[in-house]
């Protein structure tokens, strides 16, 4: 008899190990993963997440492909993984722009924070402010002086209304305390072309694509805007260590699943990206990019989302940017 007790107790403690977490460490079918990107092709964004996804592919054996759908405020992207079914199959691509988004949009098809689970971070980049080559500007403090002598004569170049570089100058200028104009442009290519051209004395723009731009010396890299120095620009100084004390700003990106994904996806997708992330190759790849790697937990990812809403949308408010 006990024996026999002793044989059925064991068969339950390994069926309860089965059914644990090791037999749930194999939650995802063999179908591909869709990453949903709400960025046209070629961008830090979408080359970040075909980085990853390619390592993720590795891992799991099974195709991870990238679907870029851009559009106003990335909306029609997480629409559709919001509405996608909750297997762990479909994810977003989210950055700080998902965040502006719930502050600069009236109504909104989703609930950015009810409607997502994020599953981790991939990483941050820099945004710096940068001055032509040959300008008189030759660091912030020369930058700041001139907008606290010339009150309203500044202008600052940024991509479109609403866009994280816009936001970025305009909590520049409020913590600096500066009276400057903040004019948006088309893309990139054209806030460089006016700088280098002397229309605008200065922008607010993400390094990655610019880059080439910084080393050939055609602008000038005034400070970055995070809370650090950049790892690739060693010897820039921070915007706070270049007095404007309070002000910090990075641009990063998570992946995301539908809010109603299983934990044990959740969990088994968490692995597998921090996993990825975190890899020597990966992180090579997006560092020389400017882009620091960085995986979290889910927990980390959803609260970064949520300050990242009440920060983005305090700065909308306070500029006065009306919503669409």
């Amino acid at each position: 008899m006990n024996k026999r007790r002793f044989a059925c107790s064991a068969l339950a403690c390994a069926a309860l190990l089965l059914s644990g977490p090791g037999a749930q460490a194999q939650p995802l079918s063999s179908k591909p993963i869709r990453i949903v990107v709400p960025f046209g092709a070629g961008g830090v964004a979408d080359v970040t997440s075909r980085i990853v996804a390619q390592k993720l592919s590795t891992q799991l054996g099974q195709p991870v492909i990238i679907d870029n759908k851009p559009g106003a405020g990335g909306i029609g992207a997480a629409d559709a993984v919001a509405k996608s079914a909750p297997d762990g199959h479909t994810l977003l691509l989210m950055s700080n722009g998902s965040a502006v988004t719930v502050g600069l949009f009236s109504q909104l098809p989703f609930d950015m924070v009810k409607d997502f689970t994020p599953v981790s971070t991939l990483g941050y980049f820099d945004i710096g402010i940068l001055a032509a080559g040959d300008s008189r500007f030759k660091s912030l403090g020369d930058l700041l002086a001139y907008a606290k002598a010339h009150p309203g004569q500044l202008n600052i170049g940024s991509i479109a209304i609403g866009s994280t570089q816009h936001l970025a100058a305009e909590l520049f200028k409020s913590t600096a305390g500066i009276n400057a104009q903040i004019v948006p442009f088309n893309g990139t290519p054209a806030v460089i072309t006016a700088l280098r051209g002397k229309q605008i004395d200065a922008a607010v723009e993400i390094l990655a694509p610019i880059t080439g731009q910084i080393s050939s010396r055609a602008v000038t890299l005034l400070a970055v805007t995070g809370d650090k120095r950049s790892p690739l620009l060693p010897g820039v100084p921070t915007a706070q260590e270049s007095g404007v004390k309070g002000f910090a700003a990075s641009s990063w990106n998570a992946l995301a699943a539908p809010s109603k994904t299983p934990p044990d996806i959740i969990a088994r997708l968490n692995k597998e990206i921090a996993a990825a992330v975190d890899s020597p190759e990966v992180t090579q790849k997006l560092r020389e990019m400017n882009v620091q790697a960085q995986s979290s937990t889910p927990e980390q990812a959803a609260r970064l989302l949520q300050s990242e809403i009440k920060r983005w949308g305090d700065v909308i408010v306070q500029a006065r940017i009306p919503k669409q």
